[in-house]
């Protein structure tokens, strides 16, 4: 086990595999002995007391005051809220949703959730009807939720949701001065009751659980939704042990650094955000700036990050390849951002050239790790050294095999370097979906989880991502579910068939889009079936940004649609048509390579327009050899 006392280390304690071997030699119980997240925080509590664990901006301005909350405050609000929900009839296999955007209180309800029963922190964008579908599939006892406000339509959403699930009795509001109005409008149902979160939590115990209750590392503590079809929303449940792991993880992959702050701009209901800048900063006593409630969406905050970075020392932060794709178009100016030093880029691909150019431009360090909701947001992460192209190696106590499968079957196991589905077990991988449905598919033999995601290992133990077996649509780091665009587009009468993929977008990595075969004859357009999307769809960043009409869907030998050739085919005419846009003349194919997957050739007529070629596609996810 790690002496905390003696942190910083000399050097980093896990760089190679060797040494993440070395480590596991201690068997886990002994190397991390908290089994839960509530005891983990406590433990933070009482190790940095009143050091700031929480600085919160609302408007995002440079020299606005900060809402500070100590660790020792952490503590006693989130066993507070815990004695809240115990009071209002919360036990632990109950479930408490959560629809708030980036706010101290956010974190105080799922934590406290999660000590009361389980947490279910929902995305506060998703409409109504939507949120009511994950309330629902989490069978939720108490819903807490932003109050009214101007600025935001969350509180309506909600109130319009819970009237539709009967599992929910109580709702809880969390009034921010300078962004909700004042007091709680009546609500028209005698099943539901409301209180004022912050009025509610006061008087509560804060320094011991009225519940007495004792943890283990099985019991379920959160509930991620992670997409599925509409009304059969799919939730990912992570237990205890889930939460503790990765928390202690964290304690000694930093045991070589000073304490130091954080930026937090990742909502807290995506898994990077909760864990790595939630439970996990805590564990390692960072202090995080949760940069306004709407985070890297708010224009203003975006737009004085920097002077945030001086402000603030921070040293590092994390965040999605759309995000630094921002950043690298707001000039430094004259703030300081020497105290930047690390960046840590996931939730989607990030490109390889862009990578190196904002690597160059700002100085600073990007790391690419791996990992998804259902592994508690790590499957590997990167050292000090990471090879071009990797995603880093895994993390100790798990496992990744990569393999050929068919359905629930390994055929082969792949030798080192060559490409097959990423299988991995471990401490991190949570206990399955809620849904029975959802599990069918989802594991492998002798209990792997499939990843749905194609890659390969390299002998020093380096993962590397070349591709997707599932068919999620990767938005700026939010999956969706194709299946969420299919089914409004096949319910319309003038189509025989459909299929969601991914747009190429330099920014978002992925848009929505589909392909279409109409019922002949029909005059049926592309905005058309837009409009019916939007009028039918509950997710709104699921609405096709375009429609591709095609005679036929490319098939299998065994019949199947066949995506990746759709893939190429759409990837291949972005190309051409930014090329064309800007007046250069080239040739454009396209190969799938097993290690590098999707592969753009662009053969440039005009040999001096290389580098413009090569700037312009820098930002997109595919591999473009260009020449």
């Amino acid at each position: 086990m790690i002496d905390l006392s003696q942190i910083p280390t000399a050097e980093p304690i896990m760089e190679t595999i060797a040494s993440v071997e070395a480590f596991e030699k201690t068997p886990l119980a002994e190397q991390f002995p908290y089994t839960d997240s509530y005891n983990l925080i406590k433990d933070s509590a009482s190790r940095f007391g009143d050091d700031a664990a929480l600085e919160f901006l609302l408007q995002g301005l440079p020299d606005e005051p900060a809402t500070t909350v100590s660790f020792a405050e952490l503590g006693q609000q989130v066993t507070r809220t815990a004695n809240l929900l115990h009071e209002l009839g919360v036990g632990e296999n109950d479930a408490v949703s959560i629809i708030l955007p980036i706010l101290p209180q956010t974190h105080f309800a799922i934590w406290g959730a999660q000590a009361a029963g389980i947490s279910n922190p929902i995305n506060p964008m998703l409409e109504a009807e939507h949120i009511a579908e994950i309330i629902s599939a989490a069978e939720a006892k108490v819903v807490i939720c932003l109050a009214q406000s101007e600025h935001s339509d969350i509180n309506e959403k909600v109130r319009d949701a819970i009237a539709q699930c009967a599992s929910v009795t109580a709702l809880l509001e969390v009034n921010i001065p300078g962004l909700c109005t004042a007091g709680s409008q009546d609500y028209d149902n005698d099943q539901v009751s409301i209180q004022d979160f912050d009025t509610a939590i006061a008087p509560m115990r804060a320094d011991t659980l009225d519940s007495g209750r004792s943890f283990s590392a099985g019991q379920k503590a959160a509930y991620f939704h992670t997409g599925g079809t509409t009304g059969r929303p799919k939730l990912a449940q992570l237990t205890h042990g889930n939460m503790a792991f990765l928390g202690q993880l964290m304690q000694i992959y930093t045991a070589h650094m000073e304490r130091h702050t954080v930026l937090c701009g990742l909502p807290l209901f995506h898994i990077y955000g909760c864990i790595i800048q939630g439970v996990a900063a805590f564990a390692v006593g960072y202090r995080i700036v949760l940069m306004t409630p709407a985070g890297f969406r708010s224009p203003r905050a975006m737009m004085n990050f920097w002077k945030h970075v001086e402000r603030f020392q921070v040293k590092q932060f994390s965040a999605v390849p759309t995000v630094l794709m921002a950043l690298a178009d707001i000039p430094v100016g004259d703030a300081d951002i020497s105290s930047l030093t690390n960046i840590n880029s996931g939730a989607a691909p990030l490109s390889l050239p862009f990578e190196h150019s904002f690597e160059k431009n700002f100085n600073v360090a990007v790391g690419n790790g791996y990992g998804m909701t259902e592994t508690t947001a790590l499957i590997s992460r990167a050292p000090l050294y990471q090879p071009p192209g990797s995603v880093g190696m895994r993390v100790p106590y798990s496992q990744i095999r990569i393999a050929h499968v068919d359905g629930t079957t390994v055929t082969k196991y792949c030798p080192l370097g060559e490409s097959g589905v990423i299988l991995v077990k471990g401490p991190q991988v949570f206990e399955g979906y809620k849904s029975e449905l959802d599990n069918a598919s989802a594991w492998i033999e002798d209990g792997w989880f499939n990843t749905g995601d194609i890659g390969y290992m390299d002998a020093q133990g380096f993962l590397y991502l070349s591709g997707r077996a599932k068919d999620l649509i990767i938005r700026s780091g939010h999956n969706i579910d194709p299946e969420l665009i299919e089914e409004p587009l096949n319910a319309h009468p003038k189509v025989v068939t459909s299929i969601a993929i991914g747009l190429p977008d330099p920014y978002a990595g992925e848009l929505p889009m589909a392909y279409v075969v109409k019922v002949a004859n029909s005059s049926l357009s592309e905005q058309d079936l837009i409009d019916h999307c939007a009028e039918t769809m509950s997710e709104r960043a699921a609405i096709p940004k375009r429609i591709e009409f095609i005679d036929a869907m490319p098939l299998t030998a065994v019949g199947k649609i066949f995506r990746p050739t759709l893939r190429q085919k759409i990837s291949e005419q972005v190309i051409r048509e930014l090329l064309t846009k800007e007046d250069i003349v080239a040739d454009v194919s396209s190969d799938l390579e097993k290690k590098r997957g999707l592969v753009l050739r662009i053969d440039v007529t005009d040999k001096t327009k290389i580098d413009a070629v090569n700037k312009l596609v820098e930002g997109y996810i595919f591999t473009s050899e260009v020449s």
